[in-house]
């Protein structure tokens, strides 16, 4: 015991010592730091690995095919079917629901429908982080076109026991159905009747025909929150739908096929092991068929990524098609871009012929491509909305992603979609397959992860370093700030003190950051009262996103000016530099915090805080330097503050992606509605985090 005691107290003296060099050289780290987050970010296309299955139990691809062509031939007749439904013009909607709850019944499946009710997306305060689906239970109502009816099936597995499922999902537009939606259900249909016929089996097989008419996530949300909060009454499946599948005289032929057994329950089949949503595109042309891939849910959540590997394996090396991931085009023509691509080539050969040893094999092209892919997903994630009715299942913690297929060749080219059908059936059979094998959930790829190509991607512990050498500067310039401005007071204590006062000099003068944190508590004050302000502007009539956006920011002014009337004399006697320390505590406290909600969010947040918070300084403050460099100080914070404000950010990003001519005073409130309407958190982090912090930036930019 007594040979530790001096280990530790070494060991401890040495971390003080550590901490005082930090603390002391804090500009000198900050830049160190602020260079090397920036230079790791960019190599981030560059440090990306080669995705690989890592559950063995998948097995992809190591079974034929069983999906052959008569399977296409049954799923081109069931398009023809579903559009001669489409030619009646009332109720067609219901008609093709019945058609699809007929076909699966034909096939032997348990057929029921879930009947669900649109309810208007509107903002309120207390639906941030709640589990409530934006769709609600339907309440007795008598007017069947208010509601959306989609068809269910599950396929009971011969060699299963009913605890576990795998769901196939096609939306659909009832009330006004395209071929490209036509062939999605034609394509479904075709491979839940081969997986009703198969042996192999051990998984049940539910097909949501997702009745779309108020949007694809809308009705996969509703039926999931059912699915997973029954609801015990008698009546749930037979409100309305009696009224819905009334008898026509064009229908009697089908009167045996529709009975009250298949409406009456809401029918079930386990744990959802996986779900794909399988959407047939009509986009432009390729050389070859074309498989998107959509993975991003809410917050950023991202599903199992051997989900993903499966499906780009065997739509490569099984059918040959072209897969794709998002993309940002504009950086696909940077001419930056290609500069520092073209660079590091040339640093990597340089560095190869050093050294044979070193294979880095950098391609300016790849790195371009890389950089345009890394930013969307990153930029998608950080967004946390997301991209495709997958990310209902999400919610539910359900690996679930959304498939878009694109033939080369025209829809009503009938070889080429005979032969695309083909493929995409033998790819969704091949997917369903490889999860049928799985013994438990996915668990042993990764969840945290960018995509930089559809078979490359960059790990949590790689892409973690470039935040952590961006955030790291936070904590040591605000300890630095703190202890100057401590040590300027004790100094000038000291020397005002008269020689025959013989009291000891007081330290209350420590405790002056308190005046800062009272002015950092206020602001954060008024700016969860502008996060909570749209819930009474959305409550106006006959408003639109131009009147909404400036009626939120002058009531936020108002309000403002106001709490600094009101608090003044509350807030006085601080300095620019103790507030500044406590600007900075308080935005690495809420960075920190919105990486553990949603990296992303945290990422781009860091990129726009950390050098407007460690540079600003009040502009008439004398800089020891030269006037070039005292200017260029001036403006890099003008410049800064002007480019971190959130709706200068959002109409730059916008003009990068659609056009600066296309920039409206509206856009701002248009994306915070679409942010609150998803229950994003980066709302709350723009709102809580970046609006308090970059106006204490502008407070200090402006401090006499």
């Amino acid at each position: 015991m007594e040979e530790q005691k001096p280990r530790a107290a070494r060991k401890s003296r040495l971390i003080v010592r550590l901490g005082s060099f930090l603390v002391s050289h804090s500009a000198f780290v900050s830049v160190i730091c602020c260079v090397a987050g920036c230079i790791a970010l960019l190599l981030l296309p560059v440090l990306a690995k080669n995705t690989y299955v890592s559950e063995n139990a998948l097995m992809p691809g190591s079974a034929n095919p069983m999906f052959s062509n008569q399977d296409v031939l049954e799923a081109n007749r069931f398009v023809k079917d579903i559009y001669e439904k489409r030619i009646l013009k009332d109720g067609s909607g219901m008609e093709i629901a019945r058609l699809i709850g007929k076909h699966m019944k034909d096939v032997g499946a348990e057929v029921y429908y879930h009947k669900f009710k649109y309810h208007n997306l509107r903002f309120h305060p207390l639906c941030f982080f709640s589990s409530t689906p934006r769709t609600a239970v339907l309440q007795n109502s008598s007017a069947c076109i208010l509601n959306g009816v989609s068809p269910v099936g599950i396929i009971r597995a011969p060699r299963g026991d009913g605890k576990e499922s795998v769901v196939l999902v096609t939306p659909y537009n009832s009330e006004n159905i395209k071929l490209n939606e036509a062939l999605s259900l034609g394509l479904a249909y075709s491979v839940f009747s081969l997986l009703s016929r198969v042996v192999w089996l051990a998984k049940d097989i539910v097909w949501l025909a997702a009745d779309s008419r108020y949007g694809e996530y809308t009705s996969v949300a509703s039926w999931l929150k059912d699915y997973h909060n029954p609801v015990f009454s008698s009546d749930y499946g037979k409100i309305g739908i009696d009224m819905c599948f009334e008898k026509t005289e064009n229908h009697v032929e089908d009167e045996s096929s529709f009975d009250g057994a298949a409406y009456d329950d809401f029918k079930r089949a386990g744990t959802m092991a996986a779900a794909l949503v399988v959407k047939v595109m009509d986009k432009e042309r390729s050389e070859r068929d074309r498989v998107d891939i959509y993975a991003e849910a809410s917050n950023g959540q991202m599903p199992n990524l051997d989900l993903i590997n499966i499906v780009h394996y065997l739509a490569v090396h099984r059918q040959g098609l072209h897969v794709r991931v998002g993309t940002f085009g504009f950086l696909l023509n940077s001419a930056l871009l290609k500069h520092v691509g073209k660079t590091l080539q040339r640093l990597t050969r340089l560095a190869e012929s050093l050294n044979p040893g070193w294979k880095l094999g950098v391609n300016s092209a790849d790195f371009v491509e890389g950089t345009a892919t890394l930013a969307s997903s990153m930029y998608y994630q950080a967004l946390g909305v997301p991209t495709g009715p997958h990310g209902a299942f999400r919610d539910f913690q359900i690996d679930a992603i959304t498939m878009e297929l694109t033939p080369r060749t025209s829809l009503t080219n009938n070889n080429g979609i005979s032969s695309f059908l083909l493929r995409g059936g033998r790819l969704i059979e091949g997917v369903i397959r490889s999860v049928n094998n799985l013994l438990e959930k996915f668990h042993q790829s990764f969840f945290l992860y960018f995509l930089t190509a559809p078979n490359k991607f960059v790990s949590v512990g790689v892409y973690m370093i470039a935040f952590a050498l961006l955030v790291a500067p936070l904590p040591i310039v605000a300890a630095a700030l703190f202890s100057s401005t401590a040590n300027a007071r004790s100094s000038t204590a000291i020397s005002n003190s008269k020689p025959t006062n013989s009291k000891p000099v007081t330290r209350s003068g420590s405790w002056n950051w308190l005046h800062s944190a009272k002015l950092v508590f206020l602001v954060h004050l008024w700016a969860l009262i502008v996060s909570l302000l749209p819930y009474l502007i959305s409550q106006v009539p006959h408003t639109n996103s131009t009147t909404s956006m400036l009626s939120w920011s002058l009531s936020s002014l108002l309000i403002l000016y106001l709490l600094t009337r009101l608090t003044k004399s509350y807030v006085e006697g601080y300095q620019w530099e103790v507030l500044k320390s406590v600007m900075i505590a308080a935005a690495s406290i809420g960075l920190s915090l919105m990486s553990i909600i949603n990296f992303s969010t945290a990422q781009v947040g860091s990129i726009l805080l950390v050098p407007m918070c460690l540079m600003v300084r009040p502009l008439k403050q004398p800089v020891q330097a030269s006037f070039f460099l005292a200017a260029l100080l001036k403006i890099l914070n003008i410049l800064l503050a002007v480019v971190a404000f959130p709706p200068a950010s959002l109409a730059i990003l916008k003009g990068c992606l659609r056009g600066f001519e296309s920039i409206n005073i509206g856009d701002f409130w248009e994306w915070s509605e679409f942010l609150w309407v998803w229950n994003s958190a980066t709302y709350l982090f723009v709102a809580l985090v970046h609006l308090p912090c970059w106006y204490l930036c502008v407070h200090i930019l402006l401090h006499n």
